[in-house]
């Protein structure tokens, strides 16, 4: 199964010097997708849970997010869903930083998503993989996402260093989520991943999944 995403257009790599970046709420942050893996989510939050303020912002200032700006201003995030999601939970009132990858002149909620979407920056795929869904349907807050497992499969096999990462690539994880859906898994869920990582493993070193970026290959 191939994920059924128009081609894309690889995403900047951050600025070389922290100073160069924009401090935003998360608050004022639109998704450029519908779903998260909750497991990812889970773990982060316990993550930012651990820190203090200053090894926080330390944290999101050397992982920044890529940002769209619209005609009016309005921040669309085009990565970072996950930690966000987590630290909003954490925090609702938090702050994070990020670095604006394209201005738009276009100020519609519409047109910004089209433009987005000509670039293959939009994810319209449901938490049961269904899709591609249109543009309008995308939530316009980040605790609106809904939960994917296979996204939260695929970020255990990255923990685990079975998968590589591809960060520029948008909406890496969910391609191989898409080609994992696409196979056959003992039931298993976001909160209970076990079942599924022995067969997940053995089907991500494949030679079947070497069209996939961040494919490590049968001896990982």
């Amino acid at each position: 199964m191939a994920l059924r995403l128009p081609p894309y257009d690889p995403l900047p790599p951050p600025p070389p010097r922290t100073d160069a970046l924009v401090e935003v709420a998360l608050a004022d942050l639109q998704p450029t997708q519908l779903c998260v893996g909750l497991a990812e989510v889970t773990s982060r939050r316990e993550d930012f849970r651990a820190e203090n303020r200053d090894q926080r912002r330390g944290y999101l200032r050397e992982k920044p997010v890529p940002l769209v700006r619209s005609g009016n201003g309005e921040l669309w995030m085009v990565d970072r869903h996950h930690r966000l999601r987590a630290l909003i939970e954490l925090d609702p009132a938090a702050s994070t930083f990020g670095y604006v990858v394209l201005q738009l002149q276009q100020s519609s909620r519409a047109e910004v998503l089209e433009a987005l979407h000509q670039r293959g920056w939009l994810y319209l795929f449901d938490g049961r993989g269904r899709g591609p869904l249109a543009p309008a349907v995308l939530p316009s807050r980040l605790e609106a996402l809904e939960d994917d497992p296979y996204r939260s499969l695929v970020w255990k096999l990255k923990r685990e260093g079975v998968i590589a990462p591809a960060p520029l690539i948008p909406f890496h994880e969910f391609r191989w989520g898409a080609w994992l859906r696409s196979r056959r898994l003992p039931p298993f869920s976001s909160e209970r991943l076990e079942p599924a990582l022995p067969a997940a493993r053995a089907l991500a070193r494949s030679v079947s999944a070497a069209q996939l970026a961040g494919w490590k290959g049968a001896g990982v």
